[in-house]
């Protein structure tokens, strides 16, 4: 992993850029379309059981001082399980920030550049990425820390400007199709909270560990804030979304803020953030692939891996034939990545490791007890 420690507000911001960086695609409407009135109940719901396996995942991870995710396998399976670990994770951060990039990257082209390669344009975004891989750690997450604050209050704004046009019987009924599907079938959104699987390798890379429950609950709690206001912004003006041809439909509801007639066509003041954050994204998609890598293998030299991860990411992006075909990954097939790579292979292993662990110390308080013991009876027959 990077050298470079992270400070507390730098690595909010990273768990966060995830959230945000998938909200400005089509998970909005995945939430939407399967949910209809009960999604910003069934978001409030799911972000309370995010919130509760997040502080689950720090408690669990306190028992390992300064170590992620990737060394606590290691005391758990030895090096093998170490590597598969290591390998599981790299294809989930890669392949995610592959389709994602294919999803962004199509929806600009049709939004601006009809005429342009879709290669084209994700060459050059790799390329930015690639550049900003050579910097130190901290330039991407300083960068970070301006550029997310101005997408969050982006959404408030979102929010506020629209406000007269909202309906707000669209929230009715509130329970949607169900009970059932709000919230069973609803437990699958959890997905949304996809930054918490970079709180397993964080640990490592804090200025100060012990600030490590305020980054876990702080950056869960402002991304259940910020999905909050972004389902109940969509939600309450729009019926439905039909053209799947529009960035987001986040993108759409830009469209419809009035503010003056001095202040026109923000979307495009939107859509260069959000191409910002999601520069960001694959930045530190980047970074922790190539700091798992090294890990596995014992590779120092990074720079090394920047070009050889970042054409892996393009390679991968390339394979989709279509923009129906990326967006199928991310609503159809992402969602049971995240639940069973992330929540069910992450604190699986960290619950084993803390079995063990504690099956190790009793262990050598056993063996102290029957060493004393043996020396006591030696001194006795001495005697």
């Amino acid at each position: 992993m990077p050298k470079s420690k992270l400070g507390t507000i730098e690595a909010i911001m990273l768990v966060l850029t995830i959230v945000v960086a998938h909200s400005v695609l089509s998970m909005p409407t995945n939430i939407l379309s399967s949910y209809k009135s009960a999604s910003i109940l069934n978001v409030i719901y799911v972000s309370i059981i995010a919130i509760a396996i997040a502080y689950l995942i720090y408690r669990l991870l306190k028992n390992f001082p300064n170590m992620d995710i990737i060394d606590i396998s290691e005391t758990v399976g030895g090096k093998t399980f170490k590597n598969l670990v290591g390998i599981i994770f790299i294809v989930y951060f890669v392949l995610t920030a592959s389709l994602m990039l294919r999803n962004f990257c199509e929806s600009i082209q049709i939004l601006y550049f009809p005429m342009t390669d879709i290669t084209f344009i994700m060459t050059l975004i790799v390329i930015a990425v690639c550049i900003a891989n050579r910097l130190d750690f901290n330039a991407t997450a300083k960068t970070n820390v301006i550029i997310l604050p101005i997408a969050l209050i982006g959404v408030l704004f979102l929010f506020f400007t629209n406000i007269n046009k909202f309906v707000p019987q669209r929230i009715f009924p509130i329970l949607g199709e169900g009970a059932f599907n709000t919230f069973v079938l609803g437990l699958t959104n959890i997905a949304s909270f996809g930054g918490i699987a970079y709180i397993y390798f964080l640990p490592p890379l804090l200025k100060d560990e012990t600030k490590l429950k305020k980054i876990t609950l702080i950056s869960i709690i402002a991304t259940s804030v910020y999905l909050i206001f972004t389902i109940a912004t969509l939600l309450f003006i729009f019926t439905f979304f039909t053209n799947v041809s529009e960035i987001s439909p986040l993108y759409t509801a830009t469209r419809y803020i009035e503010f003056g007639s001095f202040f026109q066509r923000l979307e495009s003041v939107f859509l260069l953030i959000w191409i910002l954050v999601f520069a960001c994204y694959l930045s530190i998609v980047l970074k922790f692939s190539m700091g798992i890598f090294q890990k596995v293998t014992g590779i120092s030299n990074k720079k090394a891996l920047i070009d050889v991860f970042g054409l892996l990411i393009l390679g991968i992006a390339l394979i989709p034939k279509n923009l129906a075909i990326s967006q199928s990954f991310e609503s159809k097939v992402y969602p049971y990545l995240m639940i069973g790579i992330v929540l069910v292979l992450g604190i699986g292993i960290l619950i084993f490791a803390k079995f063990a662990k504690k099956k190790q110390i009793r262990n050598s308080y056993t063996k102290e007890d029957n060493v004393n013991n043996i020396i006591s009876n030696g001194k006795e027959l001495t005697n």
